[in-house]
This record gives C-alpha cells, sequence and structure tokens, in this order.
C-alpha cells in the first residue's frame, strides 16, 4: 500500500469552480499517496481496500491558503485600530518589528504565531517576516516544523522606515538578501523563500531595481503591497514620479513577477482600469484584505472587476491589520465587503456569493501553490476535518448550509483534524 493512503468520510464540502460548491452527505475522500483521487457519495470498488476513517456527522473540506500574512505582527494583533495604514505602521509595527532583532524574542513570538497557524483553517500561507536574517530562518525552521506549506519572505527596506527598523542601505539590504538566501538553501521541504520589499515608500529606486534583478536571476517570486491606502498612493506617485500609476512603478523596476514566477500584491484596493490590466499581464495574484482594509479605514477592494478581468485572485488575514488568522471569518468579512461595495460605490459590481468568497480561500489562493484547494481528482490532498456538532438547531440543513452557517457563526465549531499533502499535521486532543 501507497504511504498517504486512506479514505476519509462525513459531510465533504468543495468547490468545483468559482460558482459551484459540490457537496456529499455522508460521503467519501480519497487519498492516495499524499493525492486527491476525488470525493465520492459512494466509495468506488477499487478504493475499498484503503484504510477507512469515519468521521461521522463531521464536516471535511478543503485546506485554506493566506495568501498575506505578517508573522511578527501576530503579537499585536487587535490592537490599534483607530489609526490609519501609515500613522499605524510608524506608530504599532516598526517598533514592533524592531523588536526581531533580538532572536530570543522572536524565537519566543514565532512560536506562538506557527503554532496557532498550525491549528487554523490554514494549510498553506505566504508570510512575511522581518529585516533580521536571523529571525526570518527561525521564522521558517517553525512554519517547517508544523507541516504547513509557505513561502516566507525577509523584507527589503532601506528608507521611511524607523531608527530601529531600516537597513543602512540598497547595497546592505540586498547583500543581506543573498546572505539569507545562501544560508536557508535547500534546508527546508515544506518553506520556500520569496522576495519581500515592503512597499514602493520603505524601498529606494536601487534597492527595487536590485531586488528585480535577483528575482530574475534566481527564478524567485515577490510579494508585496500595492494600492491600499490613498495617502501612500500619492507618496508612491512622489517617489516615483515617472510611474503612470503604482503598479507600474513595480513594473518599472522589474518587479511586478512573470506568469512562470507571480507575484503577490496584497490589498489593491484603489487599483484603476490600467492596475488592472498591468495585474493581468504579468499573471500577478491580488491578495485581497478586506478585514484590514477595513480595520484601517483604507477603503474596499474592487474583487469583482478583478475576477471578471481574469486575474487571479486569493484571500488575506494580513494579520495584524486584520484581526485574525481565521480564514473562514475572513471568507465572511470578504462577502460583506463586497456588498458594501456594490450598496456604496458600484452598483454594477455584483456582490459576492458565498459560493464565490469560498472558492476564493481554496481554490482561488491555493491556485497559487499549484493544483491546490479543492477535492477534485490530481490535486493535493490538503483537508480540514471540522466538528459543528454543538452548533444546535431545529432545521434540517445540508452540508453546504452547514458550512455557510460555520462561517457566518464559528463560535461553537471546532477544528479535529487537519492534513497537508495526505500527512496529518493536528488532531484535536481536548
Amino acid at each position: 500500500m501507497k504511504k498517504d493512503s486512506f479514505v476519509l468520510r462525513g459531510g465533504i464540502v468543495y468547490s468545483k469552480n468559482l460558482n459551484e460548491i459540490e457537496a456529499y452527505d455522508g460521503g467519501y475522500l480519497v487519498c492516495e499517496d499524499g493525492s486527491c483521487k476525488g470525493a465520492f457519495p459512494v466509495l468506488l470498488e477499487k478504493y475499498k481496500d484503503l484504510p477507512l476513517i469515519d468521521f461521522g456527522d463531521m464536516l471535511i473540506m478543503p485546506g485554506m491558503t493566506d495568501l498575506h500574512v505578517h508573522a511578527p505582527q501576530y503579537t499585536f494583533r487587535g490592537i490599534g485600530m483607530d489609526e490609519e495604514l501609515l500613522t499605524w505602521l510608524n506608530k504599532y509595527t516598526f517598533p514592533e518589528e524592531a523588536k526581531y532583532k533580538d532572536i530570543e524574542y522572536a524565537k519566543k513570538a514565532y512560536d506562538h504565531f506557527s503554532e496557532d497557524l498550525r491549528r487554523s483553517f490554514t494549510t498553506r500561507a505566504v508570510v512575511y517576516g522581518t529585516i533580521h536574517n536571523e529571525a526570518t530562518t527561525a521564522l521558517m525552521e517553525k512554519l517547517e516544523k508544523t507541516g504547513i506549506i509557505s513561502f516566507v519572505g525577509k523584507v527589503n527596506m532601506d528608507r521611511n522606515g524607523s531608527a530601529g527598523l531600516q537597513e543602512s542601505s540598497a547595497a546592505e539590504s540586498l547583500k543581506a538578501t543573498e546572505e539569507w538566501l545562501e544560508a536557508i538553501a535547500g534546508r527546508f521541504k515544506n518553506t520556500k523563500p520569496i522576495l519581500t520589499p515592503r512597499f514602493i515608500p520603505s524601498c529606494s529606486d536601487e534597492l527595487m531595481r536590485g531586488l528585480g534583478e535577483l528575482a530574475k536571476e534566481k527564478g524567485l517570486r515577490i510579494q508585496s503591497h500595492l494600492s491600499e491606502n490613498k495617502a501612500e498612493c500619492a507618496w508612491v506617485k512622489e517617489l516615483v514620479p515617472s510611474s503612470s500609476c503604482y503598479a507600474n512603478a513595480y513594473e518599472l523596476f522589474g518587479a511586478m513577477g512573470s506568469n512562470e514566477f507571480p507575484s503577490i500584491m496584497a490589498h489593491c484596493v484603489y487599483s484603476g482600469e490600467e492596475e488592472i490590466s498591468i495585474l493581468k499581464k504579468h499573471g500577478a495574484f491580488v491578495a485581497h484584505c478586506a478585514d484590514s482594509n477595513m480595520n484601517l479605514s483604507s477603503g474596499i477592494a474592487p474583487v469583482r472587476k478583478f475576477l471578471d478581468a481574469g486575474i487571479n485572485v486569493g484571500l488575506g488575514t494580513d494579520v495584524a491589520a486584520g484581526s485574525s488568522m481565521n480564514l473562514l471569518k475572513t471568507v465572511l468579512i470578504t462577502i460583506q465587503a463586497s456588498k458594501m461595495y456594490y450598496r456604496l460605490v458600484d452598483n454594477s459590481a455584483k456582490p459576492l456569493s458565498f459560493e464565490e468568497a469560498f472558492y476564493l480561500a481554496t481554490m482561488g489562493g491555493g491556485k497559487y501553490f499549484g493544483k491546490v484547494g479543492t477535492f477534485q481528482e490530481g490535486y493535493e490532498f490538503d483537508a480540514v476535518v471540522i466538528d459543528d456538532s454543538l452548533m444546535k438547531s431545529m432545521r434540517d440543513m445540508s452540508v453546504r448550509e452547514r458550512i455557510e452557517r460555520i462561517c457566518y457563526n464559528d463560535s461553537d465549531a471546532f477544528i479535529v483534524e487537519k492534513y497537508v499533502r495526505g500527512k496529518k499535521i493536528y488532531t484535536r486532543t481536548r
């Protein structure tokens, strides 16, 4: 028998595409050697010799992908939400991230982050570290032990930081980045590096250009922030006056990625037609962070327009501007934000349905990692088992209704087990 081969039985729910959810009450989910062979209402004869794990009436859904989360900010999640972006960075974020120069502080903080991520709905994540090589390597080590599959970035910033959080020059930042890449080369199976210029205001032209060249030379991906806040957008125009828009500034420095090595641009709240065209041209992924965008009064991203344009979109929790790493909560806030965009900003932009938002959290973001985020045959087997038995109801609900109910009210539902590539990485012990 192949390694990591088994069958799970329960209430199975997953996306078939952007607009359709497939669900089976008492269905069967087959994993062979870490790969999904499909979900079925009745177990096929050829799989009946595989070990069967029966979860009864519990729900089984694909693991979720967090395309944008700041590990060092986890320590102050839920604090300081009365500020807007630029003030919030200077008042809360930069002072906290400066502490990660102390490796013992970093290790303890990343223990909390990594363990809580392991116990969440997330099976794949794209993560920001800090400017500190040693701390970022420690973060990668801890994430590797969780079994979660991730991209992790050492942050670059050589201007507009703070006394305790700024690299001395572009040359020094690039040198540190290459030293970090060399130090972690070949060490990890599940944890890969990603180049991480914080955003244009934090990176000089020389640094941005150097990171673009480094990405091309080494075949690396880039993650950054784009058009999150009005004041930020105006600042970028001052800093890069030759750019026609914020996305074009990245493009000028060769830092927008390609279809082969796609970038992730977080937020894109104020991305108009030109930026949408640039994002699509480069095969970029938009990390939509609705919770963060509302908490910092940034605005509401035009997600419907991104989808209509054929742009890749996934969800990001953006802790700590986002208040939680719970991606089911993020699905809910994503739907609510789209409704407000429709009602208050553009009546032609239809709100996201539950099916669409669930897709973004699973298949949409999962696409960044390859064939990830659904239970269709040939996809990597990432799954989360959920017990919602404490959520009492007088209704006889379908599996699809139950997962929507958990999304809108998850206080009495909990994760029982979690699998990544067919390996169990979490079991609830109480």
